[in-house]
């Protein structure tokens, strides 16, 4: 113990991980220029300390100061648990360097700077807050993190720097409902999804609170768990005791930690200036490196650069491609050394190459690496013996090649050691390939989606066009090597020495614009956004896109034939209303009868001298006419039968008897995910029919599907990068939106609100999001276009802040070329500047993006979250359809798989961004999706 340390002394510990963290979330990425190594969180963290530092310097200075890391991620508590913090998100691959700097840092500014292997930092400053209060000194604890608030109290505070507020044991209180003391008990009962700690299922801190000042003590109420009146919260205290226990052990700091240091050796101390400025010019920190230097009445050093070593642009320059050097690998042999370069090196570009586009049925042919810009191999398969195809009809492999279970051998530990970084260019659809062969492809870099952070809306992503626009190459082409038509083959049939030549420059390709794109993602600002929101979707995303869903070929059959007898019912509806028999499918045929024989107005030609009879043009004349209101109807069932009815029998893989969709990552502008093969995210859900078709995707036998969708997402996003206090206000007292919209606008009392009121106020609410025009909402309302105006005209006069928010939001647009989300998403807007109609749908898009992007960030945080938080659980995502997540679970697991899911879709914007509106997320089960939603 302490010799010296005792009354009148005020000691001061820093929580270091949060200073880093805020440091690195609150500044944009910041490169050192001389070598590109990432230091933007060295750099606030800098500030953060000298300014804290400064701050400190009164009558109330700290006698005593240390800076408390933690050390490693596996400590005593995992050992209790191994799924302790299990589901915690990696770390940003552009911070991880920079933590070992944030100790030199400490270190330079002479401020000590503490770690403990095997203990966390709040274990550290446990003991040491214990001891210097058992010596009769002061403690500050300067964090905001709640694990530390069961310190407080005998002359312990904490100090949340960032707020510059105070935290005593009435702060305690407020957080918890119980003082410092019982604080443990009641994190025991309510758990924590961030840390993983399970606690007591369906007991929040509220209900926690609660029963801990009833019963004095969590053991007193685990003792007398059968006195609690409510039969599930009994049940749950009693089967869950020994959860409920661990959590408690997981939640209590150990004040015991044993440390090889003494509260004496944290005296405060001046730092040395030679020190101080030999690491912040190293750091290259000019503007803090002259603040600090004046402060400290010495001169700053000289920072200069040293030379920056050659760009991959300069690389790409001097290695032209050059496809007779890459080699094609026919034996383990010939595979050793290529390994050994990639270990050496600590990446690879891989690609597969395979006999189709699905995942889940496409045999894989062969495999590509590269190592170096312009040494590939191809690692031919299973390529087909053409000539003997052509002798005897067989399906004889073509010689010199791997057996595949020799090539799987020995790739699948270079493929899963986390120590090589495996780079592709759409990782997804390889990572599916190698998983359905037992390869677990971690850790991966992705070039389509650090492009589609870059630019997205910008251009496209694919490997052409990356290549032709980045490298000023053009790769060679695929149509040649597999023809088209009827004569096309698959890639097994292509010849191997044509094979090697395409397959390996596509490993070329990708390692080139890896080279290329990595550091600019530093420089665009946008590392954080792939490393939180793009790259972490893949293993999400494969695993939900292999297991599938289960849909009933017996209930889309029959619904396939109703929806044909009412089609043609329609049909002879609209035959009768136009005097005569047409093909109804035919826009010519519906053309000439709607305006030629039928004279109604609004027909214009088109350039072939056919009437356009777009469904814009039909919903027009709907309100005027029931002919082209039928033909409406008759389409939208068409659509639904040969689009869903029909096709998704044929998407039913035979091997699972599930549909297996896929999800593009970089699908859509504004990164929400986009269905393909077959679309499960545009199955209309506002008609009777629609729903009708969710009926089919049901759960196994023993489970449910179990819907959790976000309650208007975009509207509380709305309220808040606009600053509407009437709508934050309405969302946090829990107020119908929609009707409190229609009494704000038209002066209606809530408690005479109409249905139709309603309905218009919706239809603005929605519409002005999408930046809808008074021509739209009357044709939405189907009302005159002048008096839907007027309801857009009101809106913003009652809302302005929404005005404000879309004229700030298109100059910023026009400024800089994009728009962002709050998570820092950039939205390409090359289109703002243009004239005539595009310049009207750009701004529109423009003042849409931040928040449909915003909205479907967070949604995607939720995601790459939500296998850490279930992973306990029997239960899978299954789908991600707009603001909805659906899952399969057994039926006893649904209350735990809610309350464990909601808890992760409603936290999800924690911590990068503090919302001012509460997100709620609806939850629905049943044995089909339309019974769950």
């Amino acid at each position: 113990m302490t010799t010296n340390f005792g009354k009148g002394c005020h000691l001061h510990l820093i929580d270091g991980s949060a200073f880093i963290f805020r440091a690195y979330h609150a500044l944009p990425p910041l490169t050192r220029k001389s070598d590109g190594l990432p230091i933007g969180a060295v750099s606030g963290f800098c500030n953060m300390l000298q300014r804290y530092v400064e701050g400190n310097n009164g009558p109330d200075a700290p006698t005593h100061l240390a800076v408390i890391f933690d050390k490693g991620s596996h400590t005593f508590r995992n050992d209790l648990y191994d799924q302790y913090k299990a589901n915690r998100e990696a770390m940003p691959e552009d911070l991880r360097p920079q933590m070992p700097l944030t100790r030199a840092a400490t270190e330079a500014f002479n401020i000590a700077c503490k770690e403990l292997e095997g203990y966390e930092a709040d274990d550290i400053i446990a003991t040491l807050a214990v001891q210097a209060r058992e010596a009769g000194g002061r403690v500050t604890i300067v964090s905001s993190d709640k694990d530390l608030m069961q310190l407080v109290g005998g002359g312990v505070e904490m100090l949340d720097a960032m707020k510059n507020k105070r935290i005593d044991r009435d702060g305690v209180v407020e957080k918890f409902g119980v003082g410092p003391e019982r604080v443990v008990d009641v994190q025991a009962l309510a758990g924590d999804s961030v840390d993983n700690v399970p606690g007591a299922p369906g007991i929040g801190i509220k209900t926690a609170a609660l029963l801990i000042n009833e019963y004095g003590t969590l053991e007193e109420l685990l003792d007398r768990a059968d006195e609690i009146k409510q039969p599930k919260r009994r049940q749950t205290l009693i089967e869950k005791r020994d959860q409920i226990e661990l959590s408690k052990r997981l939640v209590q700091l150990d004040a015991q930690t044993p440390l090889d240091f003494t509260l004496d050796d944290l005296e405060t101390r001046d730092p040395e200036p030679d020190r101080l400025m030999e690491f912040l010019a190293e750091m290259e920190f000019r503007t803090l490196t002259k603040r600090i230097a004046d402060r400290l009445g010495v001169e700053p050093p000289v920072i200069t650069e040293s030379p920056a070593a050659e760009t991959a642009e300069e690389t790409n320059e001097a290695i032209p491609f050059d496809a007779s050097k890459y080699e094609c690998v026919r034996d383990a042999s010939a595979l050793v050394p290529w390994i050994a370069q990639i270990y050496e090196r600590g990446w690879v570009a891989v690609d597969t190459e395979t006999t189709g586009l699905n995942e889940m049925i496409a045999d894989l042919v062969g495999i590509s690496l590269c190592v170096e810009p312009g040494q590939a191999c191809y690692i031919p398969l299973t390529h087909r013996d053409g000539a003997a195809d052509d002798l005897f009809g067989s399906d004889a492999l073509a010689e010199g090649q791997m057996p595949v279970d020799d090539a799987i051998a020995a790739l699948k530990p270079v493929l899963e050691d986390p120590a090589i970084l495996k780079i592709g260019q759409n990782m997804k659809y390889d990572a599916k390939i190698f998983a359905r062969l037992g390869i677990a492809v971690a850790p991966v870099d992705d070039t389509m989606l650090m492009s589609y952070a870059m630019h997205g809306g910008e251009h496209g992503h694919g490997m052409d066009t990356l290549s032709e626009r980045y490298l000023s190459h053009t790769p060679i082409p695929i149509k040649p090597l597999l023809g088209s038509g009827k004569s096309a083959i698959t890639f097994d049939k292509v010849p191997i020495d044509e094979a090697t030549a395409y397959a390996a420059e596509d490993a070329d390709i990708t390692l080139r614009l890896w080279q290329l794109f990595k550091p600019q993602l530093h420089r665009a600002q946008v590392t954080t956004v792939y490393e939180t929101l793009e790259r972490p979707l893949i293993p999400v995303l494969a695993e939900m896109e292999m297991h599938g869903i289960k849909v009933d070929r017996e209930t889309l059959s029959r619904m396939s034939n109703a929806f044909a007898q009412k089609m043609a019912g329609l049909e002879a509806e609209i035959h009768e209303l136009a005097g005569q028999s047409f093909n109804v499918g035919s826009p010519a045929q519906l053309g000439e009868i709607l305006f030629d024989k039928m004279g109604l107005e609004g027909g214009k030609k088109g350039k072939t001298g056919k009437y356009s009879t777009g469904a814009d043009i039909l919903e027009d004349l709907a309100t005027e006419h029931e002919l082209p209101r039928r033909v409406l109807d008759w389409r939208q069932l068409s659509k639904l039968k040969s689009t869903y009815t029909d096709a998704l029998q044929t998407h039913i893989n035979p091997d699972t008897g599930r549909v297996h969709t896929s999800y593009s990552i970089t699908g859509a502008n504004t990164g929400r995910l986009a269905s393909t093969d077959p679309n499960l995210q545009n199955i209309p859900v506002r008609t009777e029919e629609g729903r009708r078709i969710r009926e089919a995707f049901v759960a196994e036998p023993g489970n449910v599907l179990v819907s959790l969708d976000y309650s208007q997402i975009e509207l509380r996003i709305l309220a808040h990068i606009a600053e509407i206090d009437a709508l934050k206000q309405a969302f946090s007292d829990g107020l119908d939106i929609h009707a409190m919209t229609a009494s704000e606008m038209f002066d209606v009392p809530l408690d005479e609100m109409t249905p139709d009121i309603r309905r218009q106020a919706k239809a603005i609410n929605f519409g002005v999001i999408y930046g809808i025009s008074g021509f739209g909402l009357a044709r939405n309302l189907r009302i005159p276009r002048a008096e839907a105006q007027g309801f857009i005209d009101r809106y913003f006069e009652r809302f302005p802040g929404i005005r404000r928010y879309m004229d700030d939001t298109v100059e910023f647009a026009k400024e800089h070329g994009f728009v962002q989300t709050l998570f820092g998403r950039r939205i390409h807007t090359p289109e703002i500047a243009a004239k005539g109609p595009r310049a009207g749908f750009a701004k529109r898009a423009a003042i849409n993006a931040p928040i449909q992007g915003t909205a479907a960030d967070v949604i995607r945080r939720a995601m790459v979250r939500m296998p850490g938080a279930i992973s306990h659980l029997p239960a899978r995502m299954l789908l991600q359809v707009h603001d909805e997540l659906l899952f399969e679970v057994p039926a006893e697991a649904v209350d735990e798989t809610v309350e464990t899911a909601r808890a992760v879709m409603e936290n999800a914007a924690d911590p990068a961004v503090a919302l001012d509106v509460k997100l709620v997320v609806d939850a629905g089960q049943g044995s089909n999706w339309a019974d769950a939603h």
